[in-house]
């Protein structure tokens, strides 16, 4: 119903904000991440939003970017996952975590949200694994226009080994596709050798 709302930001506080559009004050609940990322009170805000309608209660909930906000929606078809719940969740983990963590099937970061648990946070894995438009290579190839063109052949053979290397010593996938993810955003180059490019993502484990 409402797709943003865009305004002065008058007030905020822990899981909601206040924006006055055009002298009227919207409330809307935001995420803890969101909160972190907001303005300074008195400047202008835009809130992408999804409205949660029931008959007590017309509620908004607020992202400051559409692709949270396309996430949110993915969260609450699950069963069981609520709007409060897809709050929570990407309040203690960014889009590119959260979809690090659904493809690499790590429910144990996911279940670290208020309100989750282990067998929602499976649930959320293996619901929206399909669902979720990027692929592993295109997640671990964001970081320049020009890394997508070297990760082919060779390069890319040499990022699934280091992403295999990190699992068998002990890292989770996600995190292990994100460490190489870091890695190839700031040297596209690494990913010609296995070995130079596992002992920089080595680096950005710690």
């Amino acid at each position: 119903m409402v797709a943003y709302v865009n305004g002065i930001l008058e007030s905020i506080e822990e899981g909601n904000a206040v924006v006055d559009v055009n002298g009227i004050g919207i409330n809307v609940n935001i995420s803890g991440s969101t909160m972190d990322r907001m303005p300074g009170i008195g400047e202008v805000v835009k809130l992408y939003t999804y409205t949660n309608v029931k008959e007590d209660a017309f509620t908004l909930f607020g992202f400051l970017s559409r692709d949270e906000l396309g996430l949110f929606k993915l969260l609450i078809t699950v069963n069981g996952i609520g709007p409060k719940g897809g709050l929570a969740i990407l309040s203690v983990m960014s889009p590119d975590d959260l979809r690090f963590a659904i493809i690499a099937g790590d429910s144990a970061s996911i279940a670290k949200a208020p309100g989750i648990g282990k067998k929602t946070a499976e649930r959320i894995t293996l619901e929206l694994k399909d669902k979720i438009k990027v692929t592993e290579d295109s997640l671990l190839s964001q970081g320049g226009d020009s890394l997508g063109e070297e990760l082919s052949g060779e390069n890319s053979s040499a990022k699934d080994e280091t992403v295999a290397a990190l699992v068998a010593l002990g890292y989770n996938q996600s995190d292990a596709m994100r460490a190489v993810r870091k890695v190839l955003g700031s040297d596209a180059g690494a990913a010609a050798d296995t070995e130079d490019l596992l002992k920089l993502a080595l680096k950005e484990m710690f």
